[in-house]
């Protein structure tokens, strides 16, 4: 898959930009806060529905607009379409491809990106939200329909909870919410398929995170990655880290409402929902030790691109779109000379490759092809390197 062009319309710092690119290496090179990463982040957008650098829209929207626009025309082999997404400071975002209007949701069906970024260090050190997002966003890019699932299931949790709460308010304890028991179902359905889905979703990239490791650092450390599911009893959110192996789908929805049945006092105590989905972790190791806490600055940018570079790999090996667009924000000055190199050699192999930096020296020189330059929320120049 190529991007040849985008388009941006009151999209962060950009009031109006129009940039071509080309396949093989694009170099998008400016000081910081210039808008290099909002082309990136605009990109990525049509693959993964989100940003990686905020939760939620309206930070993209530009100050003072109500909407931002994001237009591209996207390459599979002698096969063009046209995508566009329009995102709304207040309300539902709206999507077009080809001209015609479709459910924001399809977008990926259409587009699939793999950005490696600095904030990615938080994959592997920060929260459980980190990771869960990490996955979601891969396994809406693997599966577009997991969308809808996704939404659907925060919908269910969020009107499940806050019945919870009115109950809490009310003092109502024990089996006297029946209207419970309606919410649970939706919540078992759609929870069961979006941990089966993730389940999945880890097995399938532990040969290419161990791949991916060995070639950006170097050796092998035995890098692991596996799910820990409230379901089972784990519960990061409570320093519960038990580790739980794939089960069949059946097997996930009676763990599920057994679960449900046995936290139903403590959640009309606390208002919450404390089981499902929302609350497991991607646990993390190398060396056999969790990566959080325990490995070293260099062991965890290894792990989070190479968690990056396998799902890449995995998108290769499954779409049907051609190689995902790699894009490589910021990264090149985080590294050190022998990774820059075997980074540069392994993103060189992709269809196309999108580098962000604010030096252009420390981008590989194999890398440095098609060079454009930002400033100020504008496109300056594209030059041949």
């Amino acid at each position: 898959m190529i991007v040849e062009h985008l388009s941006l319309v009151d999209f962060r710092n950009y009031a109006a930009a129009e940039v071509a690119l080309h396949p093989g290496p694009n170099v998008f090179v400016g000081r910081n806060g210039q808008g290099k990463t909002n082309l990136a982040e605009a990109i990525a957008f049509f693959a993964t529905l989100g940003s990686h650098r905020v939760s939620n829209d309206a930070p993209m929207v530009r100050d003072g607009a109500d909407a931002a626009i994001i237009r591209a025309r996207l390459a599979h082999g002698e096969r063009r379409v046209q995508l566009e997404v329009q995102l709304n400071r207040q309300g539902s975002n709206k999507a077009r491809v080809g001209g015609a209007p479709v459910r924001t949701a399809e977008l990926p069906r259409y587009a699939q990106v793999v950005l490696f970024a600095p904030e990615d260090l938080q994959i592997v050190r920060g929260d459980p939200s980190s990771r869960r997002r990490f996955s979601d966003q891969l396994l809406i890019q693997r599966i577009p329909r997991m969308a809808g699932v996704l939404s659907d299931y925060d919908r269910v949790l969020k009107q499940r909870t806050a019945l919870l709460k009115s109950a809490r308010a009310r003092g109502i304890r024990g089996d006297a919410l029946s209207t419970l028991d309606v919410w649970d179902d939706k919540l078992v359905s759609l929870g069961t398929e979006l941990i089966r889905a993730r389940l999945l979703l880890a097995n399938d990239l532990r040969q290419p995170l161990v791949d991916a490791y060995t070639s950006i650092a170097g050796s092998d450390h035995q890098p692991q990655l596996e799910w820990a599911l409230s379901i089972r009893g784990a519960d990061p959110e409570e320093g519960s880290d038990t580790e739980v192996a794939g089960t069949s789908a059946g097997e996930l929805e009676e763990q599920f409402r057994e679960a449900l049945a046995a936290r139903r006092a403590a959640e009309l105590d606390r208002g919450l929902t404390l089981v499902g989905p929302h609350r497991d972790d991607l646990v993390l190791r190398v060396r056999g030790l969790p990566v959080k806490g325990y490995a070293s600055h260099g062991e965890s940018w290894s792990v989070a691109l190479a968690l990056r570079l396998a799902s890449a790999e995995l998108l290769r090996a499954e779409s049907q779109l051609g190689d995902p667009v790699l894009i490589l924000d910021d990264v090149f000055a985080e590294l050190d000379t022998d990774r820059r190199a075997r980074l540069a050699e392994l993103a060189g192999r992709y269809e196309q490759v999108i580098v962000t930096a604010a030096v252009e020296a420390d981008v590989p020189v194999g890398l440095r092809v098609q060079i454009v330059r930002v400033e100020a929320g504008r496109i300056l120049e594209a030059t041949d390197a």
